[in-house]
């Protein structure tokens, strides 16, 4: 089964696939299951957006919490397509101490 978040940032809503949030919760524990909804937290409403350096069709929006282990950025990572439909969809997700890749595209003020 496929979750939409909505995303105000894209206006539109960013699917996670299960396979997906599978590869996340195996690979980013710290993440999945236990803080699934910081995933729709971020999209909803981002500190930072950045272009991803890795794709270029990708972008990272980040979140700081600082109760996830002693203080953490939650990036969600988004891939962009308009190829018949314009579709967004979640490659991956984690948790990381810094932001250290890609363009800054919007920064909260």
């Amino acid at each position: 089964m496929t979750t939409r978040f909505p995303c105000p940032y894209l206006n539109a809503d960013v699917e996670l696939s299960e396979d997906r949030e599978r590869h996340i919760a195996e690979n980013h524990p710290d993440l999945l299951p236990e803080h699934r909804d910081r995933i729709g937290e971020t999209l909803a409403d981002p500190d930072e957006v950045r272009r991803s350096k890795r794709m270029g069709n990708a972008s990272l929006f980040s979140r700081w919490h600082s109760d996830s282990r002693g203080g953490k950025h939650v990036v969600v990572v988004v891939v962009s397509e308009s190829t018949f439909k314009e579709s967004h969809w979640i490659v991956t997700a984690y948790l990381a101490r810094k932001l250290v890749e890609g363009e800054q595209l919007w920064k909260r003020n």
